[in-house]
């Protein structure tokens, strides 16, 4: 006889599935300010097989204003064959937005931040999948031989200047910009944090400590063996703070701080709090219009950006016009409240992964036709 799930395992599934969505549904984080540098730490050991290392990252509330640091940690792959891409915050010409991280069956792109410990700032050097097992590097991540035996050691050879800054684009950040193996890995399937993540999320936002204005930069926890063990006797503090972190004095306010790009006046713009359609961005500021020197190269530079500008305002109003259709249909079928929520989860992740499209178009263009005279992020 067949046997049908019980109610506490289909509502206990459900939930899971909640947790994750709204984890996946925190790349609509916007700030006007950078997050601080990444800060230096020494990885917990393994705990068990089949675990990968997901780096830690600098999370925003948008309730208190303030950074906080999500401990790196070792989590359970949700099944076999699957690596986590890290999420990154981006300078949009706008804000800093964040790029949440997902399960995958490669490695996509992540901003070219270097998290450490295989993560280097494009793919993974940390291990690699044979079959259904896993077996790890053990030259750039900590696993005990004694416990786990499917190691191998491959000397990494990181060409990429060290440095600890944490987000790309704008004055002072990385400037690397999606490879076309990391542009199509995004096309492929994947699956968001998984519901263990999402509680490691919560866990270290509901500890002031972690918060960048208590531990200026040089959080106590940095890591930890698994999820959620902020208090495990395997945590591991950061040795110190990546570098200078001058936030601006009165976060709440529209105050440039040192951490924003200088040049880019739409700072002031406010940040959206819960981007779920095209309509609920900010109208795009844009650049400075192009200086090289020569008018004619100047004017043919300014008939591409507003020819990719009216490119992008016209995916938006397309975007936005589907979803007022969907809005439409579900008035007309009596949606609940629950499906109409997991609809708006599909919409703010269709408007994110456009304004992602858009913000690398803008990023790409810019180091383009950047003056060769003047000085590109370092």
């Amino acid at each position: 006889m067949r046997r049908f799930p019980s109610v506490r395992s289909l509502l206990f599934g459900l939930m899971v599935l909640l947790i994750s969505a709204v984890s996946f549904a925190q790349l609509s984080i916007s700030v006007r300010f950078g997050p601080p540098p990444i800060p230096v730490y020494e990885q917990p050991p393994c705990p068990e097989e089949g675990y990968i290392w997901t780096p830690g990252y600098w999370a925003y509330d948008d309730e208190v204003g303030d950074y906080y640091w999500v401990p790196g940690t070792w989590v359970l792959a949700p099944e076999p064959g699957f690596l986590w891409t890290p999420g990154y915050w981006g300078w949009s010409g706008v804000a800093f937005i964040f790029h949440e991280g997902y399960w995958g069956p490669r490695v996509g792109f992540y901003g070219g931040i270097n998290y450490g410990f295989g993560y280097f700032g494009e793919g993974f050097e940390g291990g690699r999948w044979d079959h259904d097992r896993f077996f790890y590097n053990r030259s750039v991540t900590n696993v005990n031989v004694t416990n786990i035996h499917n190691v191998y050691n491959t000397t990494v050879v990181n060409n990429t200047t060290v440095n600890r800054v944490s987000y790309n684009g704008g004055e002072g950040g990385i400037p690397t910009r999606p490879t076309p193996q990391e542009e199509a890995a995004v096309n492929e399937r994947h699956i968001p944090p998984v519901a263990a993540q999402a509680q490691h999320v919560q866990a270290a936002r509901g500890n002031p400590e972690l918060r960048a204005s208590s531990n200026h930069g040089k959080p106590p926890i940095a890591a930890t063996p698994k999820p959620g063990a902020l208090n495990d006797r395997d945590v591991a503090p950061a040795k110190e703070a990546g570098g200078a972190y001058n936030p601006p004095a009165n976060r709440g306010e529209a105050n440039p701080g040192a951490n924003t790009p200088a040049s880019n006046s739409q700072n002031n713009v406010p940040r959206p709090n819960n981007v779920v359609h095209p309509k609920d961005f900010p109208p795009r500021e844009r650049p400075a219009p192009p200086n090289t020197g020569n008018p004619e190269m100047d004017k043919k530079y300014q008939q591409q950006q507003d020819k990719m500008f009216a490119q992008q305002d016209k995916e938006r109003q397309k975007l936005q016009q589907q979803q007022e259709k969907d809005h439409q249909k579900w008035a007309q079928q009596n949606v609940d409240d629950a499906k109409r929520q997991q609809l708006e989860q599909q919409h703010q992740q269709q408007t994110q992964q456009l304004e992602q499209r858009h913000n690398q178009q803008m990023q790409q263009w810019q180091e383009k036709h950047r003056p060769a005279n003047q000085d590109r992020p370092k």
